[in-house]
Protein backbone atom coordinates (compact mmCIF):
# COMPACT_ATOMS: atom_id res chain seq x y z
CA UNK A 1 0.00 0.00 0.00
CA UNK A 2 1.04 3.54 -1.03
CA UNK A 3 2.29 6.04 1.36
CA UNK A 4 -0.95 9.01 2.01
CA UNK A 5 -0.31 12.83 2.85
CA UNK A 6 -3.71 13.16 3.80
CA UNK A 7 -5.59 12.19 7.52
CA UNK A 8 -8.13 9.86 7.10
CA UNK A 9 -11.25 8.50 9.39
CA UNK A 10 -9.39 5.46 10.97
CA UNK A 11 -12.47 4.48 13.37
CA UNK A 12 -13.70 2.44 9.83
CA UNK A 13 -11.73 -0.75 10.94
CA UNK A 14 -12.87 -0.53 14.49
CA UNK A 15 -16.72 -0.51 13.01
CA UNK A 16 -16.22 -3.48 10.39
CA UNK A 17 -14.42 -5.41 13.41
CA UNK A 18 -17.87 -4.88 15.58
CA UNK A 19 -19.84 -5.43 12.87
CA UNK A 20 -18.00 -8.77 12.35
CA UNK A 21 -18.49 -9.96 15.81
CA UNK A 22 -22.41 -10.38 15.05
CA UNK A 23 -21.45 -12.96 12.84
CA UNK A 24 -19.48 -15.38 15.25
CA UNK A 25 -22.81 -14.73 17.65
CA UNK A 26 -25.24 -15.49 15.36
CA UNK A 27 -22.90 -18.54 13.76
CA UNK A 28 -23.23 -19.69 17.93
CA UNK A 29 -27.11 -19.35 18.00
CA UNK A 30 -27.61 -21.23 14.71
CA UNK A 31 -25.69 -23.78 16.01
CA UNK A 32 -27.70 -23.72 19.46
CA UNK A 33 -30.89 -24.18 17.60
CA UNK A 34 -29.72 -27.50 16.02
CA UNK A 35 -30.18 -29.57 18.98
CA UNK A 36 -32.73 -27.45 20.91
CA UNK A 37 -35.98 -28.31 22.44
CA UNK A 38 -39.23 -26.39 21.40
CA UNK A 39 -38.73 -24.44 24.03
CA UNK A 40 -35.13 -23.12 24.07
CA UNK A 41 -35.63 -22.41 20.72
CA UNK A 42 -38.22 -20.01 21.70
CA UNK A 43 -34.96 -18.03 23.62
CA UNK A 44 -32.73 -18.48 21.10
CA UNK A 45 -34.86 -17.18 18.14
CA UNK A 46 -35.39 -14.51 20.35
CA UNK A 47 -31.62 -13.71 21.11
CA UNK A 48 -30.58 -14.40 17.18
CA UNK A 49 -33.40 -11.48 16.25
CA UNK A 50 -31.30 -9.07 18.52
CA UNK A 51 -28.11 -9.81 17.09
CA UNK A 52 -29.65 -9.57 14.03
CA UNK A 53 -31.11 -5.70 14.93
CA UNK A 54 -27.57 -5.32 16.48
CA UNK A 55 -25.90 -6.13 13.32
CA UNK A 56 -28.22 -3.79 11.34
CA UNK A 57 -27.35 -0.82 13.66
CA UNK A 58 -23.72 -1.68 13.22
CA UNK A 59 -23.90 -1.49 9.45
CA UNK A 60 -26.19 1.78 9.17
CA UNK A 61 -23.06 3.22 11.47
CA UNK A 62 -20.95 2.15 9.02
CA UNK A 63 -22.61 4.06 6.50
CA UNK A 64 -23.50 7.08 8.67
CA UNK A 65 -19.79 7.40 9.08
CA UNK A 66 -18.62 7.05 5.48
CA UNK A 67 -21.09 9.76 4.32
CA UNK A 68 -20.21 12.25 7.50
CA UNK A 69 -16.78 11.54 6.75
CA UNK A 70 -14.46 13.78 4.63
CA UNK A 71 -11.81 11.27 4.29
CA UNK A 72 -12.37 7.71 4.01
CA UNK A 73 -9.26 4.86 4.36
CA UNK A 74 -10.74 3.30 0.97
CA UNK A 75 -13.22 4.03 -1.38
CA UNK A 76 -17.05 4.91 0.12
CA UNK A 77 -18.65 2.78 -2.16
CA UNK A 78 -15.80 -0.44 -1.23
CA UNK A 79 -17.01 0.62 2.58
CA UNK A 80 -20.97 0.88 1.73
CA UNK A 81 -21.18 -2.45 0.16
CA UNK A 82 -18.22 -4.55 2.73
CA UNK A 83 -21.03 -3.15 5.48
CA UNK A 84 -24.04 -3.84 3.49
CA UNK A 85 -22.32 -7.98 2.72
CA UNK A 86 -21.41 -8.31 6.27
CA UNK A 87 -25.06 -7.43 7.30
CA UNK A 88 -26.65 -9.99 4.82
CA UNK A 89 -24.27 -12.99 6.44
CA UNK A 90 -26.18 -12.34 9.32
CA UNK A 91 -29.82 -11.91 7.72
CA UNK A 92 -29.79 -15.37 6.43
CA UNK A 93 -28.73 -17.22 9.68
CA UNK A 94 -31.14 -15.11 11.08
CA UNK A 95 -33.54 -15.85 8.80
CA UNK A 96 -32.80 -19.94 8.87
CA UNK A 97 -33.38 -19.81 12.74
CA UNK A 98 -36.12 -17.99 11.83
CA UNK A 99 -37.85 -20.83 10.02
CA UNK A 100 -36.77 -23.59 12.31
CA UNK A 101 -38.95 -21.99 14.96
CA UNK A 102 -41.48 -20.66 12.77
CA UNK A 103 -42.25 -24.30 11.26
CA UNK A 104 -41.68 -26.28 14.52
CA UNK A 105 -39.27 -28.82 12.80
CA UNK A 106 -37.90 -31.07 15.29
CA UNK A 107 -36.30 -33.59 13.09
CA UNK A 108 -33.52 -31.33 10.57
CA UNK A 109 -31.42 -33.30 7.97
CA UNK A 110 -28.07 -35.06 9.66
CA UNK A 111 -26.03 -33.05 6.86
CA UNK A 112 -27.53 -29.95 7.90
CA UNK A 113 -24.59 -29.66 10.59
CA UNK A 114 -22.31 -30.20 8.24
CA UNK A 115 -23.62 -27.33 6.89
CA UNK A 116 -23.79 -25.09 9.88
CA UNK A 117 -20.00 -26.31 10.80
CA UNK A 118 -19.19 -24.77 7.22
CA UNK A 119 -20.80 -21.61 8.42
CA UNK A 120 -19.04 -20.70 11.98
CA UNK A 121 -15.85 -21.82 10.16
CA UNK A 122 -16.37 -19.21 7.66
CA UNK A 123 -18.07 -16.53 10.73
CA UNK A 124 -14.60 -17.07 12.53
CA UNK A 125 -12.21 -16.54 9.46
CA UNK A 126 -14.12 -13.51 8.60
CA UNK A 127 -14.17 -12.13 12.07
CA UNK A 128 -10.59 -12.62 11.95
CA UNK A 129 -9.77 -10.44 8.99
CA UNK A 130 -11.35 -7.61 9.45
CA UNK A 131 -8.96 -6.03 11.80
CA UNK A 132 -6.17 -6.89 9.35
CA UNK A 133 -8.14 -4.05 6.60
CA UNK A 134 -5.90 -1.57 8.77
CA UNK A 135 -2.63 -2.82 6.94
CA UNK A 136 -4.65 -4.77 4.15
CA UNK A 137 -1.80 -7.62 4.55
CA UNK A 138 -1.95 -11.47 5.11
CA UNK A 139 -5.70 -11.42 3.83
CA UNK A 140 -4.98 -13.80 0.75
CA UNK A 141 -5.48 -16.53 3.34
CA UNK A 142 -8.59 -15.49 3.93
CA UNK A 143 -10.24 -14.91 1.05
CA UNK A 144 -8.64 -18.55 -0.89
CA UNK A 145 -10.29 -20.22 2.48
CA UNK A 146 -13.56 -18.74 2.26
CA UNK A 147 -13.64 -19.87 -1.46
CA UNK A 148 -12.98 -23.46 -0.34
CA UNK A 149 -15.56 -23.59 2.17
CA UNK A 150 -18.21 -21.82 0.05
CA UNK A 151 -17.36 -24.84 -2.30
CA UNK A 152 -17.67 -27.42 0.25
CA UNK A 153 -21.14 -25.71 1.32
CA UNK A 154 -22.23 -25.81 -2.37
CA UNK A 155 -21.60 -29.29 -2.22
CA UNK A 156 -23.13 -30.26 0.86
CA UNK A 157 -25.94 -28.07 -0.42
CA UNK A 158 -26.37 -30.39 -3.26
CA UNK A 159 -26.76 -33.24 -1.23
CA UNK A 160 -28.84 -32.35 1.17
CA UNK A 161 -31.68 -31.57 -1.75
CA UNK A 162 -30.99 -34.90 -3.08
CA UNK A 163 -31.16 -36.63 0.51
CA UNK A 164 -34.62 -34.28 1.41
CA UNK A 165 -36.44 -35.27 -2.19
CA UNK A 166 -35.19 -38.69 -2.75
CA UNK A 167 -35.98 -40.03 0.39
CA UNK A 168 -38.69 -42.88 1.24
CA UNK A 169 -42.01 -41.39 0.82
CA UNK A 170 -41.20 -37.49 1.13
CA UNK A 171 -43.90 -35.44 2.45
CA UNK A 172 -44.24 -32.66 0.19
CA UNK A 173 -45.13 -30.19 3.25
CA UNK A 174 -42.04 -31.41 5.35
CA UNK A 175 -39.87 -31.39 1.86
CA UNK A 176 -40.74 -27.33 1.22
CA UNK A 177 -39.85 -26.46 4.94
CA UNK A 178 -36.70 -27.72 5.16
CA UNK A 179 -35.65 -26.84 1.87
CA UNK A 180 -36.43 -23.25 3.01
CA UNK A 181 -33.76 -23.81 6.06
CA UNK A 182 -31.51 -25.02 3.77
CA UNK A 183 -31.71 -22.29 1.30
CA UNK A 184 -31.24 -19.54 3.77
CA UNK A 185 -28.21 -21.75 5.12
CA UNK A 186 -26.47 -21.97 1.23
CA UNK A 187 -27.80 -18.25 0.97
CA UNK A 188 -24.95 -17.67 4.10
CA UNK A 189 -22.29 -19.43 2.94
CA UNK A 190 -22.40 -16.90 -0.60
CA UNK A 191 -22.58 -14.38 1.39
CA UNK A 192 -19.92 -15.11 3.18
CA UNK A 193 -18.06 -15.47 0.04
CA UNK A 194 -19.49 -12.07 -1.48
CA UNK A 195 -17.88 -10.16 1.85
CA UNK A 196 -14.31 -12.45 1.20
CA UNK A 197 -14.51 -11.39 -2.55
CA UNK A 198 -14.79 -7.46 -1.03
CA UNK A 199 -12.14 -7.78 0.82
CA UNK A 200 -10.15 -9.29 -1.99
CA UNK A 201 -11.29 -6.60 -4.22
CA UNK A 202 -10.77 -3.60 -1.72
CA UNK A 203 -6.53 -5.25 -0.99
CA UNK A 204 -6.03 -5.44 -4.63
CA UNK A 205 -7.49 -1.59 -4.98
CA UNK A 206 -5.13 -0.42 -2.11
CA UNK A 207 -1.93 -2.39 -2.88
Amino acid sequence: MGFRLTPQDTSFYELFAASSRYLVEGAEQLTAVLGATAEERKDIVKKMMEIEHQADEATHAIINRANSSFITPFDREDIHDLAVALDDCVDHMEAAVDLIGLYKIDDLLPRVTKQVEVLCRMADLTAESMPKLRSMRDLSEYWIEINRLENQADKAYRRLLAELFNGPNPDPITVMKQKEVIDELEAAADAFEKVAHKVESIAVKES
